[in-house]
């Protein structure tokens, strides 16, 4: 069963099934995920969600007000097989009209202002 989400008027498929494991996620950061939840994106201007399910995946964070979903990826991602996983799911949350952004956890753990920068360069500059 799917539920909407309705956030500033904007729905997104919602997976009520997913809760559980993204709470578990949640509890249990990578220390990519924890360093840019703790150093940035926790007091980000906007309200970001860490591990929120959207239709039937769980995005790493997710800000609503930019429409945008910013992925961490290990070293999983790296096989042939997760890259065409995450090319599919990247097509399809930006079906809904998302930004999708990735970083891997080299990136976030040894390159973190760039990351960061990154992030802050998506604001619209007369944002609210």
């Amino acid at each position: 069963m799917m539920n909407n989400l309705n956030i500033n008027g904007f729905h997104l498929p919602y997976n009520p099934h997913l809760v559980v494991r993204a709470k578990e996620l949640r509890k249990n950061m990578t220390s990519a995920e924890r360093k840019l939840w703790y150093g940035y994106l926790k007091n980000f201007k906007f309200r970001v969600l860490r591990q929120r399910p959207i239709n039937h995946f769980i995005v790493d964070f997710y800000c609503s007000t930019l429409q945008l979903v910013i992925e961490i990826d290990g070293d999983s991602h790296f096989t042939d097989e997760a890259q065409d996983y995450d090319k599919e799911r990247t097509h399809i949350l930006e079906g809904y009209g998302l930004k999708v952004i990735r970083f891997t956890n080299s990136q976030v753990l040894n390159e973190f202002d760039s990351v960061c920068e990154k992030i802050q360069s998506l604001i619209p500059p007369h944002s609210p």
